[in-house]
């Protein structure tokens, strides 16, 4: 059967695109005014050799979070446009170029035609759609505002993704240095000194202290460079076994909170992440302590993890959000108090939304000022490192240039 590529206007306004089979054009059409869609345009797919044009990132096996975004936002476009919710799957599904998602989405609409709920279809494919997402929908399914829950689903990711970029940006660039300044270093320890350390064996005479302690580091690097490799990828073996314990995943997570430069930063976007995740959830509609669980286990951190649990436990015992908040040391005693007044005027999701923005702005000034800091150092560490070794190696030519002149 042919494939028709549409493009049309929903009832909402938007424009609309889609891949769709039919026996011919006048079908296409006639199924797209069914779902209510205006000013059609249809065009068949081209024929003849057909191939399956792999592009980066596009191979499958995973669903980036842009991916998600278009779909939650598409999705809740077609849902207030009035479409029933299997062809808002079929049409998704069917213009959907990332193979893998394509194939959940389409089991997905599987699961909803055989009578399961939306939430039900969608908790099948948990490597996609996380507890987050499940959850919000179900309260969406319930509440009947499902196209207001998925654009809310929509804005959140994005601004996850946003805070999870900006951290990642700012570690980016002082890995990129520190990793530049190994290489160049390794390279001249490894090949170019002892170079230099031939010629000045041939040439006799003492050599000046920093030329034999550079020598020496050389020589050792050479002589156990397969053994230090091995040592580098057995402590990140090691560290990684270890943080897979409980014990050591609390030491290091406390470790990183405490961190002189980066601890801030971490503080800052898990106050962040625990605000707008757990305001989304309750302005959507969602149990305050099934919120609560699901932001516990997405937290990322166990400290915050464990604060998030008593927090949980607190409620169960008809206390307060704040006070095991205030305990736990992470959360900063203004977003505490901002919860306190949210939690006593019943307004909590506006301000963790509030809290949420606030803080977003934070991170963004915490990354910049990280980024400011670390620029000059890196270059002065780099400069120092090289040249350092330059002039070690030029010494002794300086004191024979000396001799020779003298």
């Amino acid at each position: 059967m042919p494939k028709f590529s549409w493009e049309a206007r929903s009832k909402a306004g938007s424009t609309q695109k889609g891949v769709m089979e039919a026996g011919s054009a006048l079908q296409v059409e006639a199924q797209l005014k069914k779902y209510g869609f205006t000013g059609i345009t249809v065009k068949e797919e081209g024929r003849g050799l057909s191939m399956e044009l792999k592009l980066p990132g596009r191979k499958g096996g995973r669903v980036d979070t842009k991916d998600l975004v278009v779909f939650t936002r598409q999705f809740a476009t077609m849902i207030d446009s009035g479409l029933p919710l299997v062809q808002c799957l079929d049409i998704l599904a069917s213009q959907q170029e990332n193979k893998t998602f394509k194939d959940c989405l389409t089991k997905v609409k599987e699961s909803v035609e055989s009578g399961s709920t939306f939430a039900d279809a969608l908790a099948k494919h948990p490597k996609v759609f996380d507890q987050l997402y499940v959850n919000l929908v179900a309260a969406g399914e319930v509440g009947g505002i499902l196209d207001t829950i998925l654009s809310r689903l929509a804005a959140y990711i994005e601004k996850a993704m946003k805070l999870a970029k900006q951290v990642k940006g700012a570690m980016v660039y002082p890995a990129t240095i520190m990793a530049i300044a190994v290489i160049v270093v390794g390279v001249i320890l490894v090949f170019v000194i002892p170079t230099f350390a031939k010629m000045f064996a041939d040439f006799g005479g003492e050599l000046p202290a920093p030329t034999k302690i550079v020598i020496a580091l050389s020589n050792f690097l050479t002589k156990y460079i397969l053994v230090i490799i091995a040592a580098l990828f057995g402590i990140k073996y090691a560290i990684g076994k270890y943080y897979a314990t409980p014990k050591g995943r609390r030491a290091i997570d406390n470790m990183g909170l405490k961190a002189p430069v980066v601890g801030p930063l971490i503080r800052k976007v898990a106050v962040a992440k625990f605000t707008r995740t757990l305001g989304t959830m309750i302005s959507s509609g969602v149990p305050i302590m099934d919120g609560l669980e699901i932001v516990a286990k997405t937290a990322g951190n166990k400290i915050v993890e464990e604060a998030i649990y008593k927090v949980r436990q607190s409620i169960s015992e008809g206390k307060t959000i704040s006070e095991p908040l205030a305990e736990s040391g992470v959360f900063p005693p203004m977003v505490v108090q901002m919860i306190s007044v949210g939690e006593a005027t019943g307004a909590m999701d506006t301000m963790l939304n509030k809290i949420a923005d606030f803080y977003d702005d934070e991170v963004d000034d915490a990354v910049g000022a990280l980024t400011s800091m670390m620029e000059p150092l890196l270059m002065v560490f780099l400069g120092t490192t090289v040249g350092g070794l330059v002039i070690a190696m030029y010494l002794p030519i300086f004191k024979l240039a000396s001799t020779v002149g003298g």
